[in-house]
């Protein structure tokens, strides 16, 4: 079995022997480990003035990157950080990453689309919005969501992507950010529509988050269209 094949067979829980599959959200230390930037530390602000031979050696270089990485720590999965970012880029990088493995990993990039913990900036005004005007956080959080679904279906067209990771952080060190009814009122529901939209569209969803999270796992799994 190739890593991705045994990547798959873990998230669907099947029986394996030897190591278990595993991969990094991030490995930033590439300078240190490869003498070369991390692509999401690198700063693309004149990438369309750039002749399209020096933009394909960009792209091959940062594929190279990826590759080394998981080959480096033995990883079963890569996900990308795509820099520029554009779906067009997105998807070369994909192929570039496939062609070069013979499709060896399991590929996912980011694809969250609810609400995480508001930064120091907008905190407040995010916490009134929340009593002040409900029915526009929601109507937000609806758009949100349909927008990544429309975005995941080129995807899907294209090939090559095996997944996402909804990355929103919705718990501090010490609980979680919303309460238990804001958290069923403004997360839940577009979640669930996120995560089974792209099981419709045959991708897996895998879900990071930070800070203390049990609780929550507890009202998702409470969740019945909820499948995992």
């Amino acid at each position: 079995m190739t890593p991705r094949e045994r990547f798959i067979a873990a998230l669907e829980r099947r029986p394996l022997t030897g190591r278990v599959p595993h991969f990094e959200l991030v490995f930033y230390l590439t300078m240190e480990a490869f003498g070369k930037i991390h692509p999401d530390n690198r700063n693309y602000s004149q990438w369309d003035q750039m002749e399209e031979r020096e933009r394909q050696l960009h792209r091959k270089d940062i594929a190279d990157i990826y590759i080394q990485t998981a080959e480096q720590f033995e990883h079963s999965a890569i996900l990308l950080h795509p820099n520029p970012y554009s779906v067009e880029e997105t998807l070369r990088l994909i192929d570039l990453i496939r062609d070069r493995t013979n499709d060896k990993y399991f590929l996912i990039i980011h694809g969250d689309a609810t609400f995480s913990i508001p930064d120091g900036n907008s905190m407040v005004d995010f916490s009134y919005r929340l009593f002040d005007e409900p029915e526009a956080v929601k109507s937000q959080a609806d758009i949100k969501v349909v927008n990544a679904l429309k975005g995941a279906e080129r995807f899907q067209k294209h090939g090559g992507l095996d997944g996402f990771a909804l990355c929103a952080d919705y718990c501090l060190n010490k609980g979680r950010s919303l309460s238990p009814n804001q958290f069923e009122e403004f997360v839940i529901p577009y979640l669930v529509r996120l995560i089974k939209g792209f099981g419709v569209l045959e991708f897996i969803t895998l879900n990071n988050t930070k800070g203390v999270f049990r609780p929550t796992i507890d009202q998702l799994l409470e969740e019945k269209p909820m499948e995992f």
